[in-house]
């Protein structure tokens, strides 16, 4: 169903993003680096990696408030140029409520091998971001004494 949700967005079906973990307040989203998604001393762009942190967090939130949520707002730290094959944001849920969940997301790179499967190469990190998602699910009015 998260693939489902996640291909339903035009510019993540261009990206060619996808949803690898999902369930118990957590997410993973990955998509292949490819030079289109450079920035012009050859690092992935940073419009990408907070592309990547902005679906994951909410996809993992949508893990623990429910489907009908919406980002609120995230912040993300660049912590070294991203380099690599393949783009990781691994988000999971740090606190949530009724009506909103505080998201944690780690934005790593990883080396693969011509067939795309990753290699014995470790995780980079290279951002980390932290967001506010909202549940849009309509609540049931308060009964009134």
């Amino acid at each position: 169903m998260a693939q489902k949700i996640l291909d339903a967005q035009p510019f993540s079906r261009l990206l060619g993003a996808r949803i690898t973990a999902f369930g118990a307040g957590a997410a993973t989203l990955e998509l292949d680096i490819r030079e289109e998604l450079h920035q012009q001393n050859g690092f992935v762009h940073g419009g990408v990696l907070s592309y990547a942190a902005d679906n994951a967090l909410t996809f993992a939130a949508g893990a623990a408030l429910g489907p009908a949520v919406l980002t609120a707002g995230f912040s993300i730290q660049y912590v070294r140029p991203a380099r690599g094959t393949l783009l990781r944001a691994r988000a999971s849920v740090v606190h949530a409520g009724r009506r909103q969940a505080v998201v944690r997301c780690d934005l790593l790179t990883v080396d693969t091998d011509t067939d795309g499967a990753a290699t014995d190469a470790t995780e980079t990190l290279c951002a980390v971001a932290q967001g506010t998602v909202l549940s849009t699910a309509a609540q049931p009015a308060p009964e009134v004494p």
